[in-house]
């Protein structure tokens, strides 16, 4: 391939350079049926958001972009964190969280991962180390400050952080990965430069699509990759997690890859011709999914009956979620201000309190906590 970016991915024509070369059979199958999962999760959401209008909450749906989520989902363990930005729900299966969970959270329900509070762009989920944000960048500090603890704490669990080209145009993004490289922290920072910032494409915003080059002169390691290449993001981000664990340091990777719905749905927003149907189709002809089944039908990995079983499987866990969800009771709330403020957290009311300035000692115990 022609280095790296938009303009030669579009030239590129059909893609047919994946390789299953050295990766594991078991590890090809599951990303093809969590990618296969995501796909037709999303798309059922899609379908059953109109007309029954039961979901209330902006949806930010990944369809075309299901390879890193995958792969995530593959190589994250159990205590890791994982941060996502507002289009979560593939991040948020591949973190292991319910399927039905997320489906009660558009629902409202009190079932749901965030008690049916937050709906899909603060989808959360504590209990799986699972955290989105519609904040842009929001989620990139706080990932920054978990791996700053994690390494305090002498803990070997790393940190994932997931967000688009977009939240890059923040300065609070230039921070974390200034921050992240200067102490050395355990953060892996993966890009899915999907070319558009709501209607507003890229070269528009920046004098080029090579972030990982700017973020490079910051002394972090980056990568490119073809983010429809559900093997190559494999490799690629199976190797920077080896590198993080063996030899410190923070890694950034950028997955160029295209989402084929509308920013915000389940509506498509293509009548404001923003982009070319030309464009679009050329990126739904390199499916990630295609890409990787045919791959997997020509090796005789999988056949049409796994395929058939496969896709039965899928659908019931997807029906099952539906039920889930609209069978649930909607969230008892009684203040609303008991959302936003807490008023049982007494430590917190003491580590906030007003302190006088001229109380304020630089050589204080606390400040020597931190090694640096």
């Amino acid at each position: 391939m022609l280095d790296l970016n938009h303009e030669n991915i579009l030239k590129m024509g059909e893609y047919s350079s994946l390789s299953l070369d050295n990766v594991n059979i078991d590890v090809i199958k599951s990303l093809y049926k969590f990618m296969y999962r995501l796909r037709l999760c999303e798309q059922s959401l899609i379908d059953e958001y109109h007309p029954a209008d039961e979901m209330k909450c902006p949806v930010h749906f990944c369809v075309g972009q299901e390879a890193i989520p995958a792969v995530i989902s593959n190589l994250i363990s159990k205590d890791d964190y994982l941060f996502s930005h507002h289009r979560s729900h593939g991040y948020f299966l591949a973190k292991k969280a319910p399927m039905k969970s997320l489906f009660a959270e558009l629902y409202g329900k009190e079932t749901g991962a965030s008690g049916g509070i937050a709906g899909s762009m603060d989808l959360s989920m504590p209990s799986v180390n699972f955290y989105a944000g519609a904040i842009l960048s929001g989620a990139i500090a706080i990932a920054v400050g978990v791996a700053l603890s994690n390494k305090l704490n002498k803990s070997k669990n790393l940190v994932f952080a997931g967000f688009g080209e977009g939240a890059t145009e923040e300065g609070i993004f230039w921070e974390a990965i200034n921050y992240a490289s200067l102490k050395k922290l355990p953060i892996i920072f993966i890009c899915e430069n999907n070319k558009y910032s709501t209607y507003s494409t890229q070269l528009k915003r920046q004098l080029d699509d090579n972030i990982s080059d700017k973020v490079s002169s910051f002394g972090v390691r980056t990568n490119k990759v073809y983010g429809n290449d559900v093997i190559s993001v494999f490799k690629t981000i199976n190797a920077a997690i080896r590198d993080i664990r063996y030899s410190g340091g923070p890694h950034f990777i950028e997955a160029y890859t295209y989402r084929w719905n509308g920013h915000v749905g389940p509506e498509n927003d293509d009548l404001i011709e923003y982009r070319s149907m030309k464009e679009l189709e050329i990126w739904k002809s390199n499916d990630p999914i295609n890409i990787l089944e045919k791959a997997i039908m020509n090796k005789k990995i999988i056949s049409e009956e796994f395929k058939s079983k496969m896709i039965d499987e899928i659908k019931l866990e997807i029906n099952n979620s539906f039920k889930f969800a609209k069978d649930s009771n909607f969230p008892d709330i009684d203040n609303i201000e008991k959302l936003n403020l807490s008023t049982e957290s007494p430590l917190a009311d003491l580590l906030l309190k007003e302190i006088d300035n001229n109380d304020f000692d630089a050589n204080q115990p606390d400040a020597k906590l931190a090694p640096f």
